[in-house]
């Protein structure tokens, strides 16, 4: 047990603008340190927790998947981060974000067009739903 000098979760949590049960997943998930425990049983956080929490609320706002955050983590933590593994790690995300968003465009393209098509009426035809239901000898992908 610790003398409790530290943050507890719920002053963390105010602090840093994120949710209890996210703090406590990201322990879970060893994206923050597992924190001491004061004489009273608290969990007690250190207050160089505070920026690490905002690095990975940032990194997950900016659309980094887990392992990405974990792996840019990681790069600090062992102190061997370069500019350049951390752009390159950069520029792949930049990539997936990019598909992401041209396959958004596709959607909204084939829907805007689908949503034009349909009459909105009581008539039971649908051009929405025809576009939904597959075609006759339409078999999923295995």
């Amino acid at each position: 047990m610790v003398h409790q000098t530290g943050l507890l979760r719920a002053q963390l949590a105010n602090l840093t603008g994120c949710n209890l049960e996210t703090i406590r997943y990201y322990e879970r998930v060893g994206l923050l340190p597992p924190p001491p425990r004061a004489a009273n049983g608290y969990r007690v956080y250190s207050p160089d927790l505070v920026q690490r929490l905002q690095f990975i609320l940032r990194a997950r706002n900016m659309g980094f998947a887990m392992e990405e955050t974990r792996s840019l983590l990681s790069l600090t933590d062992s102190g061997m981060q370069t500019c350049v593994e951390v752009k390159r790690k950069t520029e792949a995300h930049l990539a997936d974000v990019r598909q992401r968003i041209a396959n958004l465009r596709r959607i909204e393209a084939i829907l805007s067009q689908t949503a034009a098509q349909c009459s909105g009426d009581s008539a039971p035809e649908c051009a929405i739903l025809d576009i939904l239901w597959p075609e006759e000898g339409y078999s999923p992908p295995q």
